[in-house]
């Protein structure tokens, strides 16, 4: 495969799996809807959510996989982290030079392309696929970081987890939410509480469904609080006429502080649209 569309997928892959869970999706399991919550489904959901990280730091190196079509792609990058501020992942190419860096933070989406000096930057709100479902930077964090969350929320309240459903009574215990047209679903296990799967789904009758799913595979024990933090993992986007899968594993687990949370783009670079970007991703 020629190096320009290495990069190219490299470079929209990842922007779009992450835009697009907040346009279609559906879940792996669906639940009949409940409209009361036992108090023995209350108490695991807050035992789910007792796993929540309280380190404010990850960083670490990471190995990816892009699987498109017949394509099937290996890079390097790295992965930053601050809590409740900044997402950030570097792409390599040639395991030294940065081909794309995507950054986002409680305000806003930064999507640079440092091969052909390109990006995007935009508020959550601009972004249509972003503001209609109701995620943000904390929705994005939570699959990161591999706890629950809710739409349009920053933290989940005692009134907001009593909203979850759980399917008690087997090893894995399904966890729902329903949001309109929207429905969420997570897979914990049962006797740690730990989250292996989420699942985001739009329903759509007259374009069909699409599905983000992000399987957590394994975690390492964080020994700056002895909590697991997944180390592995598939994200899959399956739209009605394609599939995207990207793997990722962690390498070198820190919590590295003295690193600029922030990225200033040069005025060398060309601000691009959403739908440039996205246009670009369909062409390949």
């Amino acid at each position: 495969m020629k190096a320009t569309n290495i990069l190219k997928i490299a470079l929209l892959a990842m922007p779009l799996i992450i835009s697009s869970c907040g346009t279609k999706k559906k879940a792996v399991v669906e639940q009949k809807p409940q409209t009361t919550v036992t108090t023995q489904e209350n108490e695991f959901v807050q035992k789910v959510n007792s796993n929540a990280q309280t380190v404010r730091f990850i960083t670490s190196k990471v190995k990816f996989t892009v699987e498109y079509g017949n394509q099937d792609i290996a890079l390097t990058g790295n992965l930053r982290m601050k809590r409740d501020d900044v997402i950030r992942l570097q792409l390599m190419a040639f395991g030294f030079v940065e081909a794309a860096r995507l950054e986002f933070t409680k305000d806003y989406v930064l999507i640079m392309d440092r091969i052909n000096k390109l990006y995007l930057k935009a508020p959550y709100n601009q972004i249509d696929f972003l503001r209609n479902s109701g995620i943000n930077f904390y929705t994005l964090q939570a699959l990161f970081w591999d706890e629950l969350f809710m739409p349009n929320r920053n933290t989940l309240s005692e009134d907001d987890l009593k909203k979850y459903t759980a399917s008690l009574g087997n090893d894995d215990v399904v966890i729902s939410l329903e949001d309109g047209k929207l429905a969420y679903s997570w897979l914990a296990s049962e006797k740690t509480g730990i989250i292996k799967m989420a699942n985001i789904l739009y329903k759509d009758r007259f374009n069909g469904n699409t599905q983000l799913n992000w399987d957590y595979l394994s975690f390492t024990r964080l020994e700056s609080n002895n909590k697991m933090f997944p180390d592995k993992s598939t994200v899959t986007l399956t739209m009605p006429k394609k599939e995207v899968k990207l793997g990722m594993t962690l390498n070198y687990i820190n919590h590295e502080t003295e690193w600029e949370t922030r990225t200033n783009v040069s005025n060398k670079y060309r601000e691009v649209t959403v739908e440039e970007i996205l246009q670009r991703f369909m062409a390949l």
